[in-house]
Protein backbone atom coordinates (compact mmCIF):
# COMPACT_ATOMS: atom_id res chain seq x y z
CA UNK A 1 0.00 0.00 0.00
CA UNK A 2 1.45 3.38 -0.94
CA UNK A 3 2.03 6.06 1.68
CA UNK A 4 -0.65 8.32 0.19
CA UNK A 5 -3.23 5.52 0.32
CA UNK A 6 -2.16 4.79 3.88
CA UNK A 7 -2.68 8.43 4.89
CA UNK A 8 -5.33 7.76 7.53
CA UNK A 9 -3.13 5.39 9.52
CA UNK A 10 -0.11 7.71 9.34
CA UNK A 11 -2.00 10.89 10.16
CA UNK A 12 -3.96 9.29 12.98
CA UNK A 13 -0.70 8.22 14.64
CA UNK A 14 0.62 11.77 14.23
CA UNK A 15 -2.44 13.30 15.92
CA UNK A 16 -2.58 10.68 18.66
CA UNK A 17 1.08 11.39 19.43
CA UNK A 18 0.40 15.14 19.67
CA UNK A 19 -2.41 15.01 22.21
CA UNK A 20 -0.43 14.71 25.46
CA UNK A 21 1.99 17.47 24.44
CA UNK A 22 -0.86 19.75 23.35
CA UNK A 23 -2.70 19.25 26.64
CA UNK A 24 0.43 20.33 28.52
CA UNK A 25 1.34 23.24 26.24
CA UNK A 26 1.10 26.98 26.84
CA UNK A 27 -0.42 27.16 23.35
CA UNK A 28 -3.63 25.45 24.49
CA UNK A 29 -3.51 26.88 28.05
CA UNK A 30 -5.65 24.21 29.69
CA UNK A 31 -5.42 25.94 33.08
CA UNK A 32 -6.99 29.05 31.58
CA UNK A 33 -9.58 26.94 29.79
CA UNK A 34 -10.62 25.20 33.00
CA UNK A 35 -10.89 28.65 34.60
CA UNK A 36 -13.37 29.95 32.02
CA UNK A 37 -11.36 30.98 28.96
CA UNK A 38 -13.30 30.74 25.69
CA UNK A 39 -10.99 29.24 23.07
CA UNK A 40 -12.85 30.68 20.05
CA UNK A 41 -11.09 33.53 18.26
CA UNK A 42 -12.52 36.88 17.17
CA UNK A 43 -12.65 35.86 13.49
CA UNK A 44 -14.94 32.89 14.00
CA UNK A 45 -16.95 34.66 16.71
CA UNK A 46 -17.78 37.41 14.21
CA UNK A 47 -19.29 34.72 11.99
CA UNK A 48 -20.93 32.60 14.67
CA UNK A 49 -22.51 35.53 16.54
CA UNK A 50 -25.23 34.15 18.84
CA UNK A 51 -25.32 30.34 18.87
CA UNK A 52 -27.59 29.86 21.88
CA UNK A 53 -30.22 27.26 21.09
CA UNK A 54 -28.48 26.15 17.87
CA UNK A 55 -27.35 22.62 17.04
CA UNK A 56 -23.75 22.56 15.84
CA UNK A 57 -21.61 19.83 14.26
CA UNK A 58 -17.91 20.56 14.77
CA UNK A 59 -15.71 18.67 12.31
CA UNK A 60 -12.07 17.80 13.11
CA UNK A 61 -12.43 19.09 16.66
CA UNK A 62 -9.10 17.80 18.11
CA UNK A 63 -9.59 17.51 21.90
CA UNK A 64 -12.61 19.72 21.91
CA UNK A 65 -11.73 23.15 23.31
CA UNK A 66 -13.73 25.00 20.65
CA UNK A 67 -16.49 22.39 20.80
CA UNK A 68 -16.89 22.85 24.53
CA UNK A 69 -16.64 26.63 24.17
CA UNK A 70 -19.61 26.52 21.79
CA UNK A 71 -21.52 24.43 24.34
CA UNK A 72 -20.81 27.02 27.02
CA UNK A 73 -22.33 29.65 24.70
CA UNK A 74 -25.61 27.77 24.77
CA UNK A 75 -25.40 25.55 21.68
CA UNK A 76 -26.01 21.80 21.52
CA UNK A 77 -22.74 20.59 20.04
CA UNK A 78 -21.31 17.38 18.58
CA UNK A 79 -17.56 17.22 17.96
CA UNK A 80 -15.95 14.71 15.59
CA UNK A 81 -12.30 13.71 15.22
CA UNK A 82 -10.46 10.60 14.04
CA UNK A 83 -7.91 10.62 16.90
CA UNK A 84 -8.92 8.23 19.65
CA UNK A 85 -6.68 9.96 22.19
CA UNK A 86 -8.08 13.38 21.29
CA UNK A 87 -11.69 12.23 21.69
CA UNK A 88 -10.86 10.48 24.95
CA UNK A 89 -9.37 13.74 26.25
CA UNK A 90 -12.31 15.77 24.92
CA UNK A 91 -14.82 13.62 26.79
CA UNK A 92 -12.81 13.93 30.02
CA UNK A 93 -12.59 17.73 29.68
CA UNK A 94 -16.33 18.02 28.97
CA UNK A 95 -17.09 15.90 32.03
CA UNK A 96 -14.80 18.00 34.24
CA UNK A 97 -16.45 21.22 33.01
CA UNK A 98 -19.93 19.67 33.33
CA UNK A 99 -21.00 20.42 29.76
CA UNK A 100 -23.24 18.15 27.70
CA UNK A 101 -20.93 18.27 24.69
CA UNK A 102 -21.06 15.06 22.65
CA UNK A 103 -17.98 13.60 20.94
CA UNK A 104 -17.65 10.95 18.23
CA UNK A 105 -14.46 9.28 17.05
CA UNK A 106 -14.38 8.56 13.31
CA UNK A 107 -12.93 9.71 10.02
CA UNK A 108 -14.92 12.64 8.61
CA UNK A 109 -15.68 10.77 5.38
CA UNK A 110 -17.15 7.90 7.42
CA UNK A 111 -19.36 10.13 9.59
CA UNK A 112 -22.64 9.22 7.79
CA UNK A 113 -22.14 5.68 9.13
CA UNK A 114 -21.97 6.98 12.71
CA UNK A 115 -24.46 9.83 12.86
CA UNK A 116 -27.85 10.53 11.31
CA UNK A 117 -29.32 13.89 12.31
CA UNK A 118 -29.40 17.41 10.83
CA UNK A 119 -27.71 20.49 12.31
CA UNK A 120 -28.25 24.23 12.16
CA UNK A 121 -24.51 24.88 11.77
CA UNK A 122 -21.50 22.88 10.64
CA UNK A 123 -18.31 24.46 11.98
CA UNK A 124 -14.67 23.69 11.22
CA UNK A 125 -11.55 25.78 11.63
CA UNK A 126 -7.77 26.18 11.28
CA UNK A 127 -5.65 23.43 9.83
CA UNK A 128 -8.40 20.99 8.89
CA UNK A 129 -8.84 20.47 5.14
CA UNK A 130 -5.13 19.94 4.46
CA UNK A 131 -5.53 16.48 6.00
CA UNK A 132 -8.26 15.55 3.50
CA UNK A 133 -7.52 14.37 -0.05
CA UNK A 134 -10.97 14.98 -1.56
CA UNK A 135 -12.93 18.19 -0.90
CA UNK A 136 -15.93 16.99 -2.90
CA UNK A 137 -16.40 14.18 -0.38
CA UNK A 138 -15.89 16.72 2.43
CA UNK A 139 -18.56 19.03 1.01
CA UNK A 140 -20.98 16.11 0.58
CA UNK A 141 -20.65 15.31 4.28
CA UNK A 142 -21.28 18.96 5.18
CA UNK A 143 -24.32 19.13 2.93
CA UNK A 144 -25.74 15.88 4.32
CA UNK A 145 -25.62 17.11 7.91
CA UNK A 146 -26.94 20.63 7.36
CA UNK A 147 -30.63 21.36 7.75
CA UNK A 148 -32.24 23.19 4.83
CA UNK A 149 -31.12 26.82 5.21
CA UNK A 150 -28.39 25.68 7.63
CA UNK A 151 -24.95 27.27 7.54
CA UNK A 152 -21.38 26.11 7.17
CA UNK A 153 -19.03 28.41 9.09
CA UNK A 154 -15.48 27.71 8.00
CA UNK A 155 -12.24 29.43 9.03
CA UNK A 156 -8.96 28.14 7.66
CA UNK A 157 -5.35 29.08 7.04
CA UNK A 158 -5.05 30.55 3.58
CA UNK A 159 -3.63 28.22 0.90
CA UNK A 160 -0.96 30.82 0.13
CA UNK A 161 0.54 30.08 3.57
CA UNK A 162 1.12 26.45 2.62
CA UNK A 163 3.17 27.42 -0.44
CA UNK A 164 6.11 28.56 1.69
CA UNK A 165 8.87 26.54 3.29
CA UNK A 166 8.78 26.21 7.08
CA UNK A 167 10.84 29.38 7.59
CA UNK A 168 8.86 31.42 5.03
CA UNK A 169 11.98 32.18 3.01
CA UNK A 170 10.95 30.67 -0.31
CA UNK A 171 8.04 29.15 -2.22
CA UNK A 172 8.44 25.41 -1.80
CA UNK A 173 5.02 23.92 -2.54
CA UNK A 174 2.42 24.12 -5.29
CA UNK A 175 -0.62 26.32 -4.66
CA UNK A 176 -2.78 23.80 -6.49
CA UNK A 177 -3.76 20.30 -5.39
CA UNK A 178 -1.43 18.42 -7.69
CA UNK A 179 -0.34 15.55 -5.44
CA UNK A 180 -0.08 14.34 -1.87
CA UNK A 181 2.65 16.01 0.18
CA UNK A 182 4.46 13.34 2.21
CA UNK A 183 6.93 14.55 4.83
CA UNK A 184 8.58 13.54 8.07
CA UNK A 185 8.25 16.19 10.76
CA UNK A 186 9.46 16.59 14.34
CA UNK A 187 7.75 18.33 17.24
CA UNK A 188 4.41 20.07 16.86
CA UNK A 189 3.12 23.62 16.32
CA UNK A 190 2.09 23.82 19.99
CA UNK A 191 5.43 22.54 21.29
CA UNK A 192 8.22 22.62 18.73
CA UNK A 193 10.57 20.80 21.12
CA UNK A 194 8.20 17.86 21.69
CA UNK A 195 10.17 14.60 21.19
CA UNK A 196 7.91 13.17 18.49
CA UNK A 197 8.72 12.35 14.88
CA UNK A 198 6.14 11.26 12.33
CA UNK A 199 5.49 10.81 8.65
CA UNK A 200 2.41 12.78 7.63
CA UNK A 201 0.40 13.18 4.45
CA UNK A 202 -1.19 16.49 3.43
CA UNK A 203 -2.87 18.10 0.45
CA UNK A 204 -2.92 21.76 -0.58
CA UNK A 205 -6.35 23.03 -1.61
CA UNK A 206 -6.71 26.33 -3.52
CA UNK A 207 -9.64 28.58 -2.68
CA UNK A 208 -11.30 27.70 -6.00
CA UNK A 209 -11.40 24.04 -4.98
CA UNK A 210 -12.94 24.93 -1.61
CA UNK A 211 -15.62 27.18 -3.09
CA UNK A 212 -16.49 24.93 -6.04
CA UNK A 213 -16.80 21.83 -3.86
CA UNK A 214 -19.37 23.60 -1.68
CA UNK A 215 -21.30 25.17 -4.57
CA UNK A 216 -21.46 21.86 -6.43
CA UNK A 217 -22.97 20.20 -3.34
CA UNK A 218 -25.87 22.58 -2.86
CA UNK A 219 -24.34 25.33 -0.73
CA UNK A 220 -24.45 29.03 -1.57
CA UNK A 221 -21.47 31.19 -0.54
CA UNK A 222 -22.84 34.17 1.39
CA UNK A 223 -19.61 35.69 2.65
CA UNK A 224 -15.91 35.25 2.00
CA UNK A 225 -13.15 37.21 3.77
CA UNK A 226 -9.35 37.12 3.84
CA UNK A 227 -7.15 38.25 6.72
CA UNK A 228 -3.53 39.39 6.70
CA UNK A 229 -2.80 37.84 10.09
CA UNK A 230 -3.23 34.64 12.08
CA UNK A 231 -4.89 34.57 15.51
CA UNK A 232 -2.44 31.80 16.43
CA UNK A 233 1.32 31.94 16.91
CA UNK A 234 1.81 28.61 15.18
CA UNK A 235 4.33 29.23 12.37
CA UNK A 236 8.04 29.99 12.44
CA UNK A 237 9.18 33.61 12.57
CA UNK A 238 5.93 35.16 13.78
CA UNK A 239 5.52 38.49 15.56
CA UNK A 240 2.49 39.69 17.54
CA UNK A 241 1.60 43.16 16.24
CA UNK A 242 -1.68 43.40 18.17
CA UNK A 243 -3.09 41.15 20.89
CA UNK A 244 -3.82 37.71 19.35
CA UNK A 245 -2.82 38.89 15.87
CA UNK A 246 0.36 37.38 14.42
CA UNK A 247 2.23 37.85 11.14
CA UNK A 248 5.41 36.44 9.65
CA UNK A 249 7.93 39.12 10.65
CA UNK A 250 9.86 39.04 7.36
CA UNK A 251 6.72 39.27 5.21
CA UNK A 252 4.59 41.66 7.31
CA UNK A 253 1.11 42.00 5.79
CA UNK A 254 2.05 41.23 2.20
CA UNK A 255 0.00 38.06 1.89
CA UNK A 256 -3.21 36.51 3.27
CA UNK A 257 -2.88 34.18 6.24
CA UNK A 258 -6.48 33.19 6.96
CA UNK A 259 -9.75 33.04 5.04
CA UNK A 260 -13.27 32.61 6.38
CA UNK A 261 -16.60 31.92 4.74
CA UNK A 262 -20.27 31.36 5.37
CA UNK A 263 -22.12 28.99 3.04
CA UNK A 264 -25.84 28.24 3.31
CA UNK A 265 -27.56 25.03 2.23
CA UNK A 266 -30.15 25.77 -0.42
Amino acid sequence: MSTAKNYLELNKKLWNDKVDFHLQSDFYDMDGFYNGRNSLMDIEMSYLKSVAGKTILHLQCHFGQDTISLSKLGATVTGVDFSEKAIQAAKAIATKLQTDTRFLCCDIYDLPNHLDEPFDIVFTSYGTIGWLPDLDKWAKVISKFLKPDGQLIFVEFHPVVWMFDYDFKSVAYDYFNTEAIIETTEGTYADKSAPIKNTNVNWNHPTSEVINSLVQNGLCIERFDEYDYSPYNCFNGMVEFEPQKFRIASLAKKFPMVFALIARKK
